[in-house]
């Protein structure tokens, strides 16, 4: 063989031995990322470490925060769960979003996204993404246009209705259009956790569609209230959070007994933490999924929650310092209702450990998940991409305002405009009434009202106010009188 041939020889085996040593998840495919969003349920601005939790420890999803990026100034779709999600699903803020407030469809569900609507899972799915929602819906009855399976989803599996999921051991869920009997939770059976089952599924997903792109929506049920979860996680923290919190629930029995009202607690801290920790548990286990198929480059993995803290079930906020240094729980449009915390990781994309002061809200992630698969959207949406802040790359573009409504308890109008936080209450019930103003840059935790002090800023932010929110066609979903 010629001399100069061996060496040449010798080059293209190496190549293609260092090639064959290579693991799949030190090389980023050409194909789109896939796609996780992760969404918990009334998890509060202060319930994790990564955001100054003293009381307890959420290691896994404080280590997706030190490989990813933190976002400070992010904002929910709504106080709720059933408009926080509408706006999540369709890009629209809540003055434009289908599903402004939580209106109960008996015998089982919420009032129905229209058929019409185009969901982020559609966009996803008719440009080649498997999709998937295992957890909590609240956008739709089973069989109806809201339906996740007409939504714009390859498969579910969960609760469909918001309602039956107050309770962790159900006689029932939902795979796509057939209803799962949970015959071990007969009577008052403890046999199935459901947040446990749920979570097979999501893993078995993963597995199943490896080869592929996918969207992975887990609505996850904790830690909304009932505060119960199984005795191995009770027992890790019984004795701990003293002096303990209870509540007097509906039991076995008792009418309506696990189709709504949540079930007695003695030890509610203790059961709060230990159903955190199961979620955090269930988010590490994730992404050791995403890591054992070596996808860990090839997936954008998002963390975030719905509203503020709860104060349902037993569980007191403020004794674990739930919304930090924000005032205001659930249904409240101050801070501690709306601003939630959002962290994204995508390793080889965004850069680890970082943190971002960019405002955004859940109508951008529609948009931004869609630049993030090169899909260019062809309907109107309220949202803005924040990729350039993801990949540090660009300019990013950022909202003139945000904006919130919210239907019971007499009416509620929120509003942000660069530090300006403009809030209104019980608009159905004053004519006129007025609007508080507060800056966030000095004044996070909103003490101090400055409508007095600056007229110029308060005409402006009633005029966006009324300009905000077009008419919805569900009756309920409207100011009475209209704010306009």
């Amino acid at each position: 063989m010629s001399s100069r041939i061996l060496p040449l020889l010798y080059l293209i085996l190496s190549l293609f031995a260092m090639a064959g040593c290579s693991s799949p998840s030190s090389r980023k495919s050409e194909r789109p990322p896939n796609i996780i969003y992760i969404l918990a349920d009334d998890m509060g601005y202060g319930d994790l470490g990564c955001w100054g939790q003293q009381r307890f420890d959420t290691p896994h999803i404080d280590a997706l925060a030190s490989g990813g990026m933190r976002f400070t100034q992010h904002y929910s779709g709504s106080t709720v769960c059933a408009p926080s999600r509408s706006s999540l699903m369709t890009g629209l803020h809540t003055g434009h979003t289908p599903i402004r407030g939580n209106k109960e469809i008996q015998p089982e569900g919420q009032e129905p996204l229209p058929a019409e609507t185009v969901t982020l899972p559609e966009v996803l799915k008719r440009n080649g993404y498997a999709t998937g929602a295992f957890g909590k819906w609240g956008l739709g009855p089973p069989g109806s246009e809201g339906d996740p399976i007409h939504q714009g989803f390859d498969e579910f599996f969960g609760y469909n209705c918001q309602r039956y999921a107050h309770n962790y051991y159900p006689y029932h869920l939902w795979h796509n259009d057939h209803r799962v009997e949970l015959k071990e939770n007969a009577g008052n059976a403890e046999g199935v956790y459901a947040p446990e089952l749920i979570q097979e599924k999501t893993l078995a997903f993963i597995e199943q569609n490896q080869n592929e792109p996918f969207f992975l929506f887990v609505p996850h049920v904790i830690p909304h209230a009932e505060m119960i979860v199984p005795e191995e996680y009770m027992a890790r923290f019984r004795g701990k959070f003293l002096p303990e919190s209870s509540f007097d629930g509906t039991d076995f029995g008792e009418p309506r007994f696990r189709i709504g009202p949540y079930g007695s607690q003695t030890e509610a801290h203790a059961a709060f933490v230990g159903m955190v920790t199961m979620l955090d548990d269930h988010v590490g286990q994730i992404v050791a999924k995403i890591n054992e198929f070596g996808l860990a480059e090839d997936t954008l993995i998002i963390f975030t929650t719905d509203n503020g803290p709860h104060q349902e079930g037993g569980h007191n906020p403020d004794y674990f310092d739930s919304n930090g240094p924000l005032r205001g729980y659930k249904r409240d449009l101050y801070e501690g209702g709306i601003r939630v915390p959002m962290i994204a990781k995508w390793p080889g994309t965004i850069n680890a450990n970082t943190e971002s002061d960019h405002i955004s809200a859940f109508w951008d992630i529609l948009p931004t998940l869609a630049e993030a698969a090169g899909i260019e959207l062809s309907e109107p949406v309220d949202g803005i991409s924040f990729i350039p802040t993801l990949t540090e790359k660009g300019t990013q573009t950022k909202h003139d305002f945000l904006y919130w409504e919210f239907h019971e308890r007499g009416g509620r109008q929120a509003i942000r405009k660069g530090n300006w936080k403009g809030v209104k209450y019980d608009i159905n019930n004053i004519p006129g009434a007025k609007l508080e103003l507060y800056d966030l840059s000095k004044d996070i935790d909103e003490t101090t009202n400055l409508v007095a002090e600056f007229p110029d800023v308060v005409e402006e932010l009633e005029f966006l106010l009324n300009a905000a929110s077009v008419p919805s066609p569900i009756e309920k979903f409207n100011f009475n009188p209209p704010i306009k």
